[in-house]
């Protein structure tokens, strides 16, 4: 199975939806999808997610299935550190993540990180494992102890269309990762698309392996201009 993890495109937070431009990137990665010959669409609920969902699934005649967990992190990625105002752990530089020994705290030690320590993201990164777990055993992957075993060799391609918080913290968990190393060292664009690859090993166990992490190449064939979130031109 290829497993396609896709960040929605340029948003309007206000309203939950795509701007002209959001609009341009989900059209464009929608063609990637048709060309990839994309099997099953899932979609956050939230409204920019399923708007990005659109192209894809209007292209290859397929419905998409919301998977409620996937909807963005809210207020548990909040932390006062270091200066007492409230933001997103993604706010915050990303020396303070490596810095002071920091860089050297193993998976399960991660969220005594500074920044992470003062907030309850550890509670959402719970909740997105255990529910992750949950929809790659419907997908035919149980997890045991770091592995998984293969339940029926799923052959398909199926895309996830989420969001940035959501889709760093869950391929955390699946190539664990810590989780401060995560924030520290990746960055997840806008129609970001993520490949992760479930290779159905002839012993009857796999793991997920990245084939690319945040591609926007969609961007480049199809349009709008290869910038990362609407700032860095790539």
């Amino acid at each position: 199975m290829l497993l396609y993890i896709i960040r929605h495109g340029d948003p309007d937070y206000v309203t939950d939806s795509l701007t002209e431009r959001g609009k341009l990137q989900a059209e464009a990665v929608g063609k990637r999808m048709f060309d990839a010959k994309i099997d099953r669409i899932f979609s956050s609920p939230m409204g920019r997610a399923q708007q990005t969902a659109e192209p894809a699934c209007r292209l290859l005649g397929l419905e998409k299935t919301i998977e409620p967990w996937t909807h963005e992190v809210g207020d548990e990625r909040l932390t006062p550190y270091p200066d007492g105002i409230m933001k997103s752990v993604s706010l915050v530089q990303n020396t303070h993540y490596r810095a002071n020994g920091n860089i050297n705290l193993p998976y399960d030690r991660s969220f005594e990180c500074c920044g992470f320590n003062q907030s309850d993201f550890k509670q959402a990164v719970d909740y997105i494992e255990e529910n992750g777990k949950a929809f790659l055993e419907k997908l035919g992957y149980k997890e045991e102890n770091g592995v998984y075993r293969i339940l029926r060799n799923n052959e398909e391609k199926v895309a996830l269309f989420c969001h940035k918080v959501f889709s760093l913290a869950w391929l955390s968990c699946l190539l664990h990762i810590p989780i401060h190393i995560m924030w520290a060292s990746f960055k997840y664009n806008h129609t970001g698309v993520t490949i992760l690859e479930f290779k159905n090993n002839p012993d009857g166990f796999t793991a997920p392996q990245c084939l690319c992490l945040s591609d926007v190449s969609h961007l480049y064939a199809h349009g709008p201009a290869m910038l990362f979130e609407n700032q860095i031109e790539i």
